[in-house]
């Protein structure tokens, strides 16, 4: 009985609780109203300014253009978000990767239809000449290790005779100072500027896949 009379007053004491709640909260909802409607100008403030962010940076890269001066004077690391600023100028949804263990690839990009590229960057004096070794290592994990449907040497400056021409035989596209020049302070677009087709033309190795 003593129990029944103690959850008794304890219900009634929690009802009277949750009744001077209401109680305040009826006589505060103006309050309420204007602190909800101060968060939800917050939220629409802070997506309109996003928006605004992501519109500005798409415009920009649309614009971008790099001199080669410019290329020349930066470093490895800024290089290869150039590249990948440019990829993303053209369309690409690109992304740089490189680091140690890349396996020859810097930059790994994606556009429908032409499917995934991977780009090698060799970023050197003025001068300065990619050889065929370079050739042979991308050729090597494009496909097998990144999947790629294109693969693409880019330097600032040149590559041997043997390289361009071992390029060309096993699908390894290549661009040297002028093609860089055209691309980045041009402004043409990379597949453009390769012909590249798309990715139901397989690279050699996805071929043999």
């Amino acid at each position: 009985m003593g129990a029944a009379v103690v959850a008794l007053a304890l219900a009634v004491a929690l009802a009277q609780a949750a009744s001077r709640l209401l109680a305040k909260a009826a006589e505060s909802w103006p309050l309420l109203i204007l602190i909800g409607l101060a968060l939800a100008t917050c939220l629409a403030c802070i997506r309109i300014r996003r928006s605004h962010r992501n519109r500005a940076d798409s415009e920009r890269l649309a614009r971008l253009r790099i001199t080669l001066a410019e290329l020349d004077a930066m470093g490895d690391q800024q290089f290869e978000y150039a590249l990948r600023d440019l990829l993303v100028r053209d369309g690409w949804a690109a992304t740089k990767v490189g680091r140690g263990g890349d396996q020859a690839a810097d930059v790994i990009g994606v556009l429908i239809p032409l499917g995934r590229i991977v780009v090698q960057a060799k970023h050197t004096r003025v001068g300065g000449k990619v050889g065929s070794s370079v050739m042979y290592e991308v050729n090597g994990t494009a496909g097998p290790a990144h999947r790629a449907d294109h693969a693409v040497v880019v330097t600032n400056g040149s590559f041997t005779r043997d390289a361009m021409a071992w390029g060309d035989r096993h699908g390894v596209h290549w661009i040297d100072r002028d093609r860089l020049d055209q691309w980045a302070h041009e402004g043409k677009a990379l597949h453009e500027l390769l012909r590249l087709p798309s990715r139901h033309s397989r690279l050699p190795w996805r071929r043999a896949a």
